[in-house]
């Protein structure tokens, strides 16, 4: 490599904005419904938007209900072979059409069925096509799963940094020691559980972790998410993911009143656990009537709003922030290159540090002031707490909205025109190489995954085995295809351990 190679290399790598993120993110927001492009969008400024797999592992050891998986998805056997390939190339895919950097979910199914190999496979795979890669569960495994997820065949961590999505609430059923739980306090013991292995994972071999609590909502646990925000804060968690449900996925599934909570009801709840406003309408992702996010900062035992939507300084800051700074990559990033990129990007709009580090005086005044988050920081108790709440949308209107779509065609019936609207806005996508498709989730479970899962029964159906596998038979992959038919039967049809992005 000459001098000139070397020293362009070095400028793209701390150019702060990347050239492909550039453009990814400007055809996002050009392919934005006009209603959500406004001031406080991230989407196509900051973020192309969440990802997650599909038809990898569709299958799952629990029930729940609703569960927003096809009732075939349980028929489809874990493969370890099957579930790297179309990993790798829905990845390979999102990485060619989106950029360089993503955050990505490793969904089914449970991901936890999946030999801790493949597991560990799957997520190198998601990163070396620059996914940051989130792997969606139930909670219900052991320690020794996560260290050998983890650790490679010499015990040294194949990953510096790891993160894990844990579903729990009152509606699942099967977990070990919680077969039916009768309220949400009752998986409290299990949420800390959980949250513990991560601790003792950096603790024991210095593998940091971003670990996010999931929980679906209806009316039979609306009144419990107040509980459960409580007791969740005090653990360990990096964020907090309420779904009211939907009825999408398996019908079986499916009981009355879900349209009765809404996203205004359960992030009230939400507050009154975390006992202060959590204020959201500073920014947003995709369509309001869609998700919901906040952050805050904590320092020891105070919490305060990153963003204060009532503060025009705060707003100001914001602008400038998304303006210069919008799309640079931090995740995976070596310090140094992230602190080049920085100043790189002042130096480039030096009118904006008096703006950014008023906004972080202001923010440290709203945690406490500099001495108290100092003192947290000092005792390794300042953080930061995301909260969600992603509303999704019935299959009923989803299907007809997106044939209309698919044919270019704007509805004018209000309901099939509000869900167009949001499925344009769309904040998580799947994708489908072989058809060269970016879909929404709720597209994805809708209306693609029948039969997607139908095929996949065809191609890795479910069979007991009756004899030992030979050498490169394809269930020898799966330790639990032994009783895969009996455990059929037993547990229904899969459930995602989050719809989310």
């Amino acid at each position: 490599m000459n001098v000139a190679a070397l020293l362009r290399g070095v400028e793209l790598a701390t150019r702060p904005i990347h050239p492909e993120t550039r453009t990814a993110l400007e055809l996002r927001w050009a392919q934005l419904p006009e209603h959500v492009k406004t001031p406080g969008q991230l989407l196509g400024r900051a973020a192309v938007g969440c990802e997650g797999t599909h038809g990898v592992f569709p299958k799952c050891n629990l029930t729940c209900s609703p569960c927003y998986h096809s009732a075939d998805a349980n028929k489809v056997r874990i493969d370890g072979v099957h579930t790297l390939k179309g990993v790798t190339e829905q990845m390979e895919y999102l990485r060619s059409v989106r950029g360089p950097r993503a955050h990505a979910q490793l969904i089914g199914g449970e991901v936890s069925l999946l030999p801790a190999e493949d597991h560990a496979a799957a997520l190198q795979a998601m990163r070396a096509n620059g996914r940051e890669p989130m792997s969606m569960t139930h909670g219900d495994f052991d320690y020794q799963y996560l260290l050998d997820v983890v650790l490679d065949q010499e015990g040294k961590p194949r990953f510096d940094r790891v993160s894990f999505a844990a579903h729990f609430d009152s509606l699942m059923r099967g977990r070990r020691g919680a077969v039916r739980p009768h309220n949400e306090a009752e998986l409290n013991p299990f949420r800390a559980k959980f949250a513990d292995m991560f601790t003792t994972l950096k603790r024991e071999h210095g593998v940091r972790s971003y670990i996010a609590h999931n929980m679906t909502v209806t009316p039979s646990n609306l009144d419990q998410v107040t509980e459960v925000a409580q007791a969740v804060l005090k653990m360990p968690y990096d964020m907090l993911s309420f779904q009211p449900a939907a009825y999408i996925g398996d019908d079986r599934r499916w009981s009355g009143g879900f349209d009765a909570v809404s996203i205004d009801a359960v992030w009230s709840r939400i507050e009154a656990g975390a006992g202060h406003p959590i204020p959201w309408q500073g920014t947003q992702f995709g369509d309001l009537r869609c998700n919901r996010t906040a952050i805050t900062v904590n320092a020891g035992i105070r919490r305060a709003a990153l963003l204060d939507p009532d503060d025009p300084r705060d707003l100001a800051a914001r602008d400038r922030a998304l303006a210069h700074f919008g799309g640079m990559i931090f995740g995976g990033t070596p310090t140094w290159n992230v602190g080049a990129k920085i100043l790189r990007a002042l130096l480039a709009h030096p009118g904006d540090v008096p703006h950014l580090l008023a906004f972080a005086l202001r923010l440290m005044r709203r945690a406490g002031g500099l001495r108290a988050v100092a003192a947290a920081a000092f005792k390794r108790r300042l953080s930061f707490k995301t909260f969600v709440v992603h509303n999704f949308m019935d299959a009923a209107d989803v299907a007809p909205a997106w044939a209309l779509m698919e044919q270019g065609v704007a509805s004018d019936d209000p309901k099939i025109k509000e869900t167009q609207e949001r499925l344009g806005a769309c904040m998580y996508t799947m994708s489908h190489p072989e058809t060269g498709e970016l879909v929404a989730a709720c597209v994805q479970h809708s209306v693609l995954d029948v039969g997607e899962n139908i095929g996949l029964r065809k191609m890795l159906p479910l069979r007991p085995l009756t004899h030992p596998p030979e050498k490169g038979d394809p269930a020898s992959a799966s330790p639990a295809s032994a009783d895969a038919a009996s455990a059929d039967a037993a547990t229904g049809p899969a459930c995602t351990s989050n719809g989310k992005g």
